[in-house]
């Protein structure tokens, strides 16, 4: 039967009262919350929300890093009936303004000083904005509230009140809302039903055995429905504990601490922890570099067994036994039940890689408008570059054009206060329309071979849009012309071309001798010169969206080079193979 995330959690808070629900790490030591004290803080912490004049359907922003008090915040607005809308860390003032105000934000909860500064800039330009919360530290003016004066106040309001508006809540009704990266204007905000998320939920949890003894790690941005789904709704179905990283930073030390049962990373993440791997086995000499060798290639062929439904070499325990329990206790994977990734396309030789160790990386397939996950890869049902098959209770097939269309319970109802958006990406039968373009092989697994849309995925996850930071980039006054580079990448870089009639100004500007645009493009003091103003231009961006390294082209793209359409848009694809030796020199070690 469809659930509310409230019933989900209360059930889960009287089956599992005594078992670890949250673990953070405070003063060296790591402090344990019981679900029965999770249900009882986000019900507090609910009841203070409405004491500060939260209603329902109205929002409540939370930025900061992954903690207890995110979890509470997200939980407790949902259970007060208003809708959590998260914010990126790395969000600019003006972009968390943009999420805050659409979401008709009452209350902003934030980790701590740092993100109060962002607010500090846009809370008069939010009207609804009741107060602010922060997780951590202590609260020293007006409008301001520490998250034990949020409890404090949470205690005055009867237990009465939050409890109606519990129980008026329905499956179908708004929880949550996810917002998209805009493309060519501003995000949308992806509106999730307590259906979609409690039933997507549950799936994650049967299909990757988690349960009330199973510990995950929660280190990725919650803004984003995977993290969500991974370690805050699918612990909460099954009863297993979310443990938070102290940082990105000590992600490495915490994994080898907590050794979870089910770990999820983007493909960035896998790519650092093979950098690091690798970096380590060139150390190796003699004999120890020939058995890590020959294991590696036992580990490779068990992974292509494992695809086919063979059974693994017979050699397969020694080499387990030699190198590849070795490797995942230095991870911290060696409990690790499931290891998975998506949110970005992850390479061949990256999966492979894993493999060859022993480890084997399940792809998930998905959006943010069905709730994360479209398509599920499994240990005993997965094939390296493809990411899948349909959720069981779901459908996936491609149109004519070979998008990736997707539909059932997963799907979401629409974008919030954006009805044409919603009427273009979920047709009159249910279809959510992916803007991917992929192909299904006779055993139902996905391929992704393509994108409708321009958007850049880096291999950290994030979701960009080239052209808003191409017009920006355009509006250097040389550059007539912009590329952005970056898709699977762990970083944006830049191919700019020069206006022929403002190079001599500029080159003069910049004290080089040379005048052409081909002499430009190899000059270094005319490089210093446009590296400075692509700089003002990063100050506006995100830190993720700001461009690394760029390259001056000899001369402008063109349609008779074939870089542009007889409407002059820019063909990617061509620009991509024809300049990639320029590209790839950008990302050169």
């Amino acid at each position: 039967m469809p659930e509310t995330i409230m019933q989900v959690l209360e059930r889960t808070a009287r089956e599992h009262a005594d078992r670890p629900a949250m673990r953070v790490k405070q003063g060296g030591q790591w402090k344990t919350t019981t679900w029965k004290e999770y249900r009882d803080q986000a019900y507090l912490a609910a009841r203070g929300f409405i004491q500060l004049g939260l209603e329902p359907g109205q929002g409540v922003a939370i930025m900061g890093f992954n903690r207890p008090e995110w979890f509470l915040a997200d939980v407790g607005a949902i259970a007060a009936g208003g809708f959590p809308a998260g914010i990126y860390v790395t969000n600019t003032p003006e972009q968390a303004h943009y999420i805050a105000d659409h979401a008709e934000t009452a209350v902003a909860v934030l980790e701590n000083e740092q993100y109060l500064e962002v607010f500090r800039q846009i809370r008069g330009r939010l009207p609804k904005l009741k107060a602010i919360v922060l997780m951590t530290g202590e609260a020293r003016e007006p409008g301001v509230l520490s998250w034990q004066q949020l409890l404090d106040m949470g205690s005055q309001v009867p237990e009465e009140r939050l409890r109606e508006r519990i129980a008026a809540q329905k499956p179908e009704d708004l929880c949550t809302l996810i917002y998209t990266s805009g493309t060519t204007g501003p995000p949308k905000a992806v509106m999730l039903s307590h259906h979609n998320v409690t039933w997507t939920a549950q799936r994650v949890v049967e299909t990757y055995a988690v349960t009330g003894t199973s510990d995950l790690i929660s280190y990725l941005p919650l803004s984003h429905i995977a993290e969500q789904v991974v370690s805050l709704h699918s612990p909460m179905s099954a009863g297993g504990c979310s443990w938070f990283a102290e940082s990105l930073e000590k992600l490495g030390e915490n994994l080898r601490e907590v050794r979870p049962h089910f770990f999820f990373a983007v493909p960035r993440v896998w790519e650092k922890m093979q950098a690091a791997i690798q970096a380590a086995g060139a150390q190796n000499t003699g004999l120890k570099k020939k058995i890590a060798a020959w294991a590696r290639g036992v580990g490779l062929e068990a992974g292509r067994a494992d695809q086919a439904g063979r059974p693994k070499p017979i050699l397969y325990p020694l080499a387990k036994q030699l190198v590849f329990s070795k490797v995942r206790e230095r991870l911290g994977l060696d409990r690790a039940v499931t290891c998975s990734t998506s949110t970005a396309p992850i390479s061949i030789e990256t999966l492979e890689f894993f493999s060859s160790l022993g480890i084997n990386i399940m792809e998930v397939y998905g959006m943010s408008e069905c709730t994360g996950p479209a398509t599920f890869s499994t240990p005993d049902r997965f094939r390296f570059g493809k990411v899948g098959v349909a959720i069981p209770g779901t459908e996936v097939k491609t149109a004519e054009d070979g998008e990736v269309l997707m539909r059932g319970p997963h799907v979401f109802p629409g974008y919030y206060k954006n009805e044409a958006a919603t009427r273009e990406t979920v047709d009159e039968e249910g279809w959510l329309h992916s803007g991917d373009v992929g192909e299904i092989d006779d055993k139902g697994f996905l391929r992704i071979t393509d994108r409708k849309k321009e958007l850049i995925i880096t291999s950290g996850g994030k979701n960009i849009g080239p052209q808003i930071l191409e017009s920006k980039l355009k509006q250097i006054p040389v550059v007539s012309q912009a590329v952005v580079i970056g898709d699977r990448r762990n970083y944006l870089t830049a191919l700019l071309t020069l206006d022929p009639l403002r190079v001599v100004a500029e080159a003069e500007a910049a004290g080089s001798p040379a005048r052409e645009p081909k002499d430009l493009a190899n000059c270094p003091i005319f490089y210093k010169h446009i590296e400075k103003q692509v700089e003002e231009v990063n100050k506006a961006l995100a830190r993720y969206e700001t461009i690394k390294k760029f390259v001056i082209l000899p001369q402008e793209l063109s349609i008779e080079g074939g870089e542009l359409t007889p409407t002059m848009k820019l063909k990617r694809r061509v620009i991509n193979e024809k300049y990639a030796e320029q590209i790839e020199s950008l990302y050169a070690a």
